[in-house]
């Protein structure tokens, strides 16, 4: 079955905003391995507007299921602090400076050389790496050649499109992940996918390893309760 991975970087934002430590991101993220997640996943940026670097080694020690940490490997900062906590995965992502949310992949051919370099540096430090990638069969390609484990594919096309055209929004991912399959990629999967767009996804995604979701399943804890809401995001990935 696929695995969910829960970006807590929401719950990060909002202790943010009034300082102290409520919530407690610590405690969350325990509930949420407690209430079935199959792992964890921050985002580190280099402004620390949500997850603190300080979070990421309080995480490290306690948590029990995987630790995925997300960031863009061309700030030395980033990439310092992934190879000091040795997650299980670490996802590369090509954010800039102050970006309010990642919006494409890597460009895995103009960025050939740069990614193979990088992603061996993580790889021989005994981390796994996947790199964020739209769902063109070029790019995955292209990730393929870099010696990647894994490839993310960014689903906020098919999640936009998904109400009007659901066979139309996925198309494009299938090819994309028909082709990783033939290439040996494993695939992860993110961004706004929620209760109403994820089992068609989970369905027809060949091979689909694990789905990375933050945003939305923080929203439906807010009416649903957090350990209603892991459960019913568990069950679409059931098949």
């Amino acid at each position: 079955m696929t695995k969910l991975s829960v970006n807590i970087n929401k719950i990060a934002t909002l202790r943010n905003s009034r300082g102290g430590n409520n919530p407690d991101l610590l405690k969350v993220a325990l509930d949420i391995e407690r209430f079935g997640a199959d792992g964890i996943t921050v985002h580190a940026r280099p402004d620390e507007r949500h997850i603190r670097y300080a979070d990421v080694n309080k995480l490290k020690k306690k948590i029990s299921t995987e630790f995925n940490i997300e960031g863009n490997c061309t700030e030395q900062k980033f990439v310092d602090l992934v190879l000091a906590n040795k997650p299980t995965q670490v996802t590369l992502v090509p954010d800039a400076l102050g970006q309010l949310t990642s919006n494409h992949g890597w460009n895995t051919i103009e960025y050939k050389d740069y990614l193979k370099d990088m992603i061996a540096l993580f790889k021989t430090a005994g981390i796994r790496v996947s790199i964020f990638v739209d769902p063109l069969i070029e790019m995955v390609e292209g990730a393929a050649a870099t010696g990647t484990d894994r490839i993310e594919l960014y689903t906020e096309g098919y999640a936009k499109n998904y109400a009007s055209n659901k066979e139309q929004a996925i198309a494009p991912y299938i090819a994309a992940a028909k082709k990783a399959n033939d290439l040996r990629l494993g695939i992860n999967a993110g961004h706004d996918l929620d209760l109403q767009n994820l089992k068609y996804f989970s369905q027809n995604i060949p091979g689909l390893m694990e789905v990375s979701i933050g945003h939305a399943l923080i929203c439906d804890a807010i009416y649903l309760g957090l350990e209603n809401t892991v459960q019913l995001y568990k069950r679409q990935l059931q098949q």
